[in-house]
């Protein structure tokens, strides 16, 4: 696949595909919480470990790894989490789908795209930059493409 020439996701549809994984996540993660905690949305009582800011709640750890396991194996795999098939954009390195190792490289670096708050390194390279990279991205060697939407291709 030749990375030059693909039409390469920009801020509105990256956001969007966020946007739709997130609620993919409350449906899912409201409803436990619901039955293990006995609440819809949990307050810093409602968590078993929680240090100030550092929550270490067994819960919240679950969640997380979840999320991670999500996009890593989702984008690793298919080049594309459920939000993204969504709004028809891909990760695709110049090899096709990134495979596991990459998106873990990828995924493993919203850490730093996070910083320093807001996500706002991650937003302002990808809104810079001409291929539209992210930190995670630039090192995993991936680039978001704008694809055919489903709902287009039908």
């Amino acid at each position: 696949m030749n990375l030059n020439k693909a039409p390469y996701a920009g801020l509105g549809r990256r956001g969007a595909a966020l946007a739709l994984d997130g609620l993919l996540f409350c449906l899912v993660f409201f409803p436990v919480t619901r039955v293990v905690k006995g609440v819809w949305i949990m307050s810093p009582a409602d968590h078993q470990w929680s240090y100030g800011w550092f929550i270490t709640d067994p819960l919240c750890i679950i969640f997380l790894a979840v999320i991670a396991v999500y996009f890593i194996v989702l984008e690793g795999i298919y080049g594309a989490t459920l939000g993204k098939y969504l709004v028809g954009l891909q990760v695709v390195t110049a090899a096709g789908a990134p495979g596991l190792w990459k998106s873990t490289q990828r995924n493993l670096l919203r850490l730093v795209d996070a910083l320093p708050v807001f996500s706002i390194l991650g937003i302002v390279l990808i809104a810079t930059s001409a291929d539209r990279t992210r930190v995670g991205d630039r090192v995993a060697g991936t680039r978001v493409i704008r694809t055919a939407s489903p709902s287009r291709s039908a």
